[in-house]
């Protein structure tokens, strides 16, 4: 599948049932360790819970975004609960997915600092 450049996600970070790794994208090497760990902590605890491979991404204007995965040969895994965890952790952790989405704008998209700020109030 051919994507336009407006079109990529880039992952921030992500988490593996199936191989029990963790995956941090260095490109964002300069997000605070608190935040790291923090995101560390969320994608291992969502796999734990409902298995599969758990990523979270950003979309091509900086948007936040979860998104999980399963092997066709994993009948443990929990569409359900999947569904409903993405939802209680984009509102549990709303202002960190928004600290995060203006780090994007602004450090990987270069965008002007002032106008996004005026956008948040």
């Amino acid at each position: 599948m051919n994507q336009d450049a407006g079109d990529r996600k880039v992952v921030l970070c992500g988490a593996n049932a199936y191989e029990k790794k963790y995956y941090f994208n260095e490109q964002f090497a300069g997000i605070p360790d608190s935040i790291k760990e923090e995101l560390h902590i969320i994608c291992v605890l969502f796999t734990e819970e409902v298995g599969g491979i758990f990523t979270i991404e950003f979309e091509a204007d900086g948007s936040v975004a979860m998104r999980t995965e399963f092997a066709p040969e994993d009948y443990l895994y929990d569409e359900v609960g999947s569904g409903l965890l993405v939802g209680e952790v984009r509102r549990k952790r709303q202002e960190l997915f928004e600290s995060l989405n203006l780090y994007y704008r602004v450090f990987i998209l270069h965008e002007d600092v002032s106008g996004l700020l005026d956008e948040q109030e």
